[in-house]
């Protein structure tokens, strides 16, 4: 090849979509291109011409216009246009000008058709759609992981063993020497009805002296937590961490086809969550608790280089943001002793929804029982939430700047007060009382009586679904964070300070999308909590335009991993980990991405100003 044709073929390798390609074709592009100069201000061409080209921006800068004149896109080094007219009548549909002086790449439309044709991924990469383009890049990722891939039914290695209520707990120890396995499933006429493992029978029988001819039935977990056989793998792992079990039926149409256990899930899962999770309802004192820090982060470092979704972090994160209050709680009640009244600990935000990541604060608060009385009973759980949030800080998780803790009074209240702050705020709402509580409508219990959690979400299902002043006020507030995309869909970044030049991604990202998507959920009575859960809801109720739904989750899926990422490289490279990314610093292929997830974020709040009507709020 000749000098001209390598510095071609170099900077096509060096840019997406182009790199997508095989070096073979990409060596008989750059001899068949054909190298144009544009002078600023010129038109490269008009709507409606024929169009024999396809054009790449090797300098300079190109504008792409409708055909009403105003502006479509803006590109520059790397970009491309024309694909739509040649994919269409090889007519211009989006006429183009050169804003700057421009050199230009000519592709013969034969030799571009030819290549959208037989190379798939350069087909995807290429296709106009911002939306279309993205969810390409997430679906592939998704299908590069064997967890969001794998079927449960694909890793049971035998049938289940099985026995009636009315074994006994030596003919069930037998039964489990004899089948070489941990768990026993109990069935009545074919139907789970429980399940009894070997740490049951150590447990619940030998440490307690029960006879040997003692039933199962007696020991045994009852309506176990299961897996249907068509769930995802990842689902499994969920589940496990949700639950710290070690053994999860898999049922199909009811009946009990086999048992995971905690190691055939290891066999995928091998970033480590589910074991942090079991060490740390193994550790006897906060200290201990904080010694578990850096296994945290290695989990959560190990997940990301693995390329975990986003989904399978914030979910994993969680669960182990949600161990660590459990035990904090345990700990807390052999120091305090047993609570005076029923309590229910919450967790808010992005715990709740199960989205967490390494780079967060503690929101929780304590619903207590209506027999709660302030004068008797508050001293203890005041020194119950000051044991928690310590610990929690302790632990890696920091105060919440914005006081939502249970050491707060005001978030330290009985059933009926909950009931009445949100009955306020969804019947009398204002945006500011709804952006000081925004937090309250993501809510999990996590520990204690956590019927009283449910009460209260019920109570926002039923009072916010179809209320059109609260969702003004919701959607208004949802709408103060924008996408950091300027005029020319180009990156606005900080101008000055420490974060100069970045981007907080989580504050102009994961945030207003999720408070977005938030919003929809209320209107319909989602009692969904998790933003990709909320999304099915949403779909399901037809409530967005076609295709809007899968927009919005990869969208989600996509701002979300990159923002994982750059904490995992902080942590990796024994810095502290943030929020702030830089653009300049990723690939072109991602900043790409990225400004197509923005984008599709900007869109959504179009329509979200357009449904809710905002402005009718007070």
């Amino acid at each position: 090849m000749e000098s001209e044709q390598l510095e071609i073929l170099d900077f096509l390798q060096k840019h997406m979509p182009y790199s997508a390609l095989p070096e073979d074709v990409l060596k008989d592009v750059a001899r068949a291109v054909d190298v144009r100069y544009a002078k600023s201000g010129t038109a490269i061409f008009q709507f409606g011409e024929p169009l024999h080209h396809w054009f790449i921006v090797r300098s300079g800068a190109v504008e792409i216009y409708r055909r009403d004149g105003t502006l479509y896109n803006r590109l520059n080094e790397g970009g491309h246009f024309g694909e739509s007219g040649l994919l269409q009548r090889r007519t211009v549909r989006y006429p183009a000008t050169a804003i700057e002086d421009s050199l230009l790449y000519v592709i013969p439309d034969s030799l571009f058709l030819e290549i959208f044709e037989n190379h798939e991924a350069f087909a995807d990469l290429v296709e106009v759609k911002d939306s279309t383009r993205l969810r390409t890049v997430v679906s592939k990722s998704e299908q590069a992981n064997e967890l969001m891939s794998t079927q449960v039914a694909t890793l049971l290695a035998k049938e289940p063993v099985c026995t009636q209520k009315e074994t006994s707990l030596m003919q069930a120890a037998s039964i489990m020497s004899e089948h070489g396995v941990s768990s026993l499933l109990i069935t009545d006429a074919e139907r789970m009805v429980g399940i009894v493992t070997d740490r049951d029978i150590r447990n619940r029988a030998v440490a307690k002296g029960l006879s040997y001819e003692t039933p199962v039935a007696e020991i045994m977990t009852t309506d176990p937590v299961s897996v249907k056989a068509d769930q995802l793998a990842f689902e499994a792992m969920l589940a496990m961490l949700h639950h710290n079990i070690h053994h999860l039926p898999v049922v199909k149409h009811g009946r009990p086809m086999g048992v995971l256990a905690l190691s055939d899930i290891l066999h995928y899962e091998s970033r480590n969550s589910l074991f942090v999770v079991s060490r740390i309802f193994q550790q006897q004192t906060v200290d201990d608790l904080a010694t578990l820090l850096p296994e945290v982060q290695s989990s959560f470092v190990r997940m990301v280089k693995q390329d975990a979704s986003s989904h399978m972090v914030g979910s994993a994160m969680a669960a182990i943001g949600r161990a660590h209050k459990q035990r904090l709680l345990e700990l807390a009640h052999q120091e305090l002793g047993p609570a005076p009244v029923p309590y229910c600990f919450l967790a808010m935000g992005s715990m709740a929804r199960q989205e967490q990541l390494i780079v967060t604060d503690q929101d929780n608060a304590l619903i207590l029982d209506n027999r709660f009385n302030p004068d008797q009973h508050d001293a203890y759980f005041e020194s119950l939430a000051r044991f928690v949030s310590d610990g929690l800080a302790r632990c890696g998780y920091t105060y919440c700047s914005g006081g939502v803790m249970a050491t707060n009074k005001k978030w330290r209240q009985p059933l009926h007060v909950w009931q009445q702050y949100f009955s306020d705020w969804i019947e009398k709402p204002s945006p500011q009382s709804l952006l000081d509580s925004n937090i309250f409508f993501d809510l999990e219990g996590v520990y204690g009586s956590n019927d009283l959690a449910e009460t209260l979400r019920a109570l926002i299902a039923r009072k916010a679904k179809g209320n059109s002043r609260f969702l003004a006020s919701m959607a208004r507030n949802a709408l103060l964070r924008t996408p950091p995309i300027g005029f020319f869909k180009e990156f606005v970044v900080e101008a000055d300070g420490r974060h100069s030049r970045t981007i907080n991604i989580k504050r102009r990202g994961t945030a207003p999308l999720t408070d977005l998507i938030r919003v929809h959920a209320l209107a319909i009575g989602s009692r969904a909590r998790n933003s990709f859960e909320r999304i099915d809801d949403i779909e399901q109720a037809q409530i967005l335009p076609r295709g809007r739904g899968q927009d919005l989750r990869d969208a989600l899926e996509f701002i979300s991993i990159t923002r994982a990422r750059h904490q995992a490289e902080e942590i990796a490279n024994g810095q502290e980990a943030d929020n702030s990314i830089e653009p300049d610093n990723l690939s072109d292929f991602d900043r790409k991405s990225l400004r197509d997830a923005f984008l599709i974020l900007s869109n959504a709040q179009k329509y979200l100003k357009f449904r809710y009507q905002p402005n009718r709020a007070n």
